[in-house]
């Protein structure tokens, strides 16, 4: 379930479970701790619905074998490019990379 659905669902049960205590009991302090109290048992639920979510994806384990199946190291360290590469790819005729009034930095 995504946050924005739970969000609006939140805000339905809690509304209505406002009203109907509220006209079950016609006090509005046990309105209002009823709530709280199914706010606080919401929040509950669907923080341990993630939780169960997260455990049943396997975790970083899965991850692994999945990247090691395809072939992909687990580990991504970066590279630098060679420097001749670099200096192969620049071209002396290209055009100024910041051109300020007709007055080029670069040269």
């Amino acid at each position: 379930m995504s946050f924005r659905i739970f969000y609006r669902a939140f805000w339905v049960i809690l509304c209505s479970n406002a009203l109907a205590v509220y006209f079950a009991s016609h006090s509005i302090r046990t309105a209002v701790v009823t709530t709280l109290a199914c706010s606080l048992l919401l929040q509950i639920v669907y923080f341990a619905s993630v939780l169960f979510l997260i455990w049943r994806s396997g975790g970083p384990s899965k991850t692994g074998q999945r990247a090691e199946h395809f072939g992909v190291a687990t580990q991504s360290e970066y590279q630098p490019p060679d420097n001749d590469e670099v200096v192969r790819n620049k071209s002396s005729d290209a055009a100024p990379v910041f051109p300020m009034g007709g007055i080029s930095l670069l040269h």
